[in-house]
């Protein structure tokens, strides 16, 4: 048996899983709009140091999830539709080219991944899990960029995951939409299967746009 194994936990790996779980809890709804982080609350809650918290806030508002501002603190950026409309334009300009792309080049192995990213949305979207949703259909997506044959697209998107899966939790928390993201998904993956890059395109741009209508409603009923 090894002896010279290092167990011990790096201070990076911590704040990588600080990052996470803030991520998570603002994906799931768990600080509103527009609500101050209270930094020692959160170091209680998470087991942290403040400097540690710190950095984790730090990485958070590079992904724009979060805004500091001198002498008030960390908090959650109030939601605006111009911001949200911006984010879907481009979102749809990248999904699209993205799906139709990856219907002419991915491989059957990767083409069963995304299949089984597909049915993980669908368990999350039956057991009503807003997270899972989230992050589920992140998987779906990341997959299909991936495979699109275009580094700097899926570049450009990574940059923007945060910021859309922030507004998907949005438009997930609407009664029926997870079930009717999966429709939509899933006539994306079989446009996919089939090879028929117009079909994807045009699959996407649909689920793109019902999702932002989606967005639109859920802000509109939190005015």
């Amino acid at each position: 048996m090894p002896t010279d194994l290092n167990l011990r936990i790096s201070p990076r790996t911590v704040q990588r899983e600080t990052v996470d779980k803030l991520r998570l809890a603002i994906f799931s709804g768990m600080f509103q709009p527009g609500s101050r982080l209270i930094e020692s609350q959160l170091c209680a809650q998470l087991g942290i140091s403040r400097p540690s918290l710190r950095e984790a806030l730090r990485s958070l508002e590079a992904e724009r999830l979060i805004e500091i501002v001198p002498n008030r603190g960390p908090s959650i950026p109030a939601l605006s539709w111009e911001v949200a409309t911006a984010i879907y334009e481009v979102r749809e300009l990248l999904e699209v080219e993205a799906a139709g792309r990856c219907a002419l080049r991915i491989s059957p192995g990767q083409l069963r991944e995304l299949e089984k990213s597909l049915s993980a949305f669908e368990e999350a979207a039956s057991s009503n899990d807003s997270l899972a949703q989230v992050t589920t259909a992140a998987d779906f997506y990341s997959i299909i960029l991936a495979n699109c044959g275009n580094p700097i697209l899926e570049e450009v998107h990574r940059g923007l995951v945060a910021r859309i899966s922030f507004f998907r939790g949005r438009s997930m928390s609407l009664e029926g939409r997870a079930q009717s993201s999966l429709a939509e998904m899933r006539e994306i993956f079989e446009c996919i299967a089939a090879g028929d890059e117009k079909a994807a395109r045009k699959a996407s741009k649909q689920h793109v746009l019902k999702a932002k209508a989606a967005a639109k409603r859920s802000m509109d009923s939190e005015v």
